[in-house]
């Protein structure tokens, strides 16, 4: 576990400390993070900070693996609490992130699988596979490769699909077929790129976080 900050000054870096916290109570898991603080004492001591540039690896957040994440904010509105260690800044308002994310998809495959986010690696088998269950997700290349297997046959099907963003979500389509479905998404988050490549599933976008 790693953490670093390029923030100066007593004020900067305990409200880096303060929000090194705060990112770390949000996520089940942090491997690796540095956080690049925008703004100048002034402002802060008026409880505000221009940006916050974000590089973290090895992050599990809400049961998503996540390989790499680079993200930048917007303004941020907080209220320091010097006496209080444990939390040491308020966030008080929603403020909206930039930027992108890499999973490895054998992390995907296995989060799909966990009891967490089973639902929807069901619902993608239901819905692309026309089977209740999701049996593996693959990513080879450009390709995403679902298999599900058939109930009381013994046997799976497997089909191969291209991804890409479209309306602020990630639309999957068969790779033979002219069918495609649109991936549920929380509204406060929209994907902007998405692509496959060598084994991985790299997104860009936008999101509104609230405290």
């Amino acid at each position: 576990m790693s953490e670093s900050s390029a923030s100066s000054g007593p004020i900067l870096q305990l409200l880096a400390n303060g929000l090194g916290l705060w990112i770390r109570s949000q996520c089940d898991e942090v491997g690796e993070l540095k956080l690049n603080l925008h703004g100048s004492a002034l402002q802060l001591l008026r409880g505000r900070l221009d940006a916050v540039d974000l590089k973290a690896r090895r992050v599990s957040f809400q049961g998503l693996p996540i390989q790499h994440a680079e993200l930048r904010s917007g303004a941020l509105k907080v209220n320091l609490r010097p006496g209080f260690p444990q939390q040491v800044l308020q966030l008080q308002q929603a403020f909206s992130l930039t930027g992108g994310v890499t999973l490895q998809g054998t992390d995907l495959n296995r989060a799909l699988l966990s009891d967490r986010w089973r639902w929807l690696g069901d619902w993608l088998a239901e819905q692309l596979l026309g089977l209740p269950t999701l049996g593996s997700l693959t990513v080879n290349n450009d390709i995403l490769l679902l298999e599900a297997p058939v109930i009381n046959a013994g046997d799976s099907i497997r089909r191969q699909f291209r991804l890409q963003a479209d309306a602020g979500t990630l639309r999957i389509e068969h790779l033979d077929a002219d069918e495609a479905v649109h991936l549920p998404m929380d509204p406060g988050i929209r994907i902007k790129e998405a692509r496959l490549q060598a084994g991985q599933l790299h997104l860009l976008g936008e999101a509104t976080v609230k405290p």
